[in-house]
């Protein structure tokens, strides 16, 4: 079950990534914001998730964000 979780936290951080590649490529104002608008909703599903998954080892939405993708990054490494 946290494999899935991490695994699913992983992918929104990768298309995160991905988005914020794309915002920095020439595009039309339709396609900047759709991107903009997958953008928020990965990082939404990924502070859902970071949430759900670490609910006591964070006292904020954004903190989760971040102390998610440490931990992410230490047990890959691990």
């Amino acid at each position: 079950m946290m494999d899935e979780k991490l695994a699913l936290l992983r992918a929104h951080r990768n298309n995160i990534s991905r988005y914020r590649r794309l915002l920095k490529t020439e595009l039309t104002e339709f396609e900047r914001q759709f991107i903009e608008k997958r953008l928020a909703e990965e990082r939404s599903a990924i502070e859902q998730l970071a949430g759900s998954t670490f609910p006591l080892a964070f006292e904020t939405p954004n903190r989760a964000v971040e102390n998610a993708s440490a931990f992410m990054t230490a047990s890959s490494h691990g």
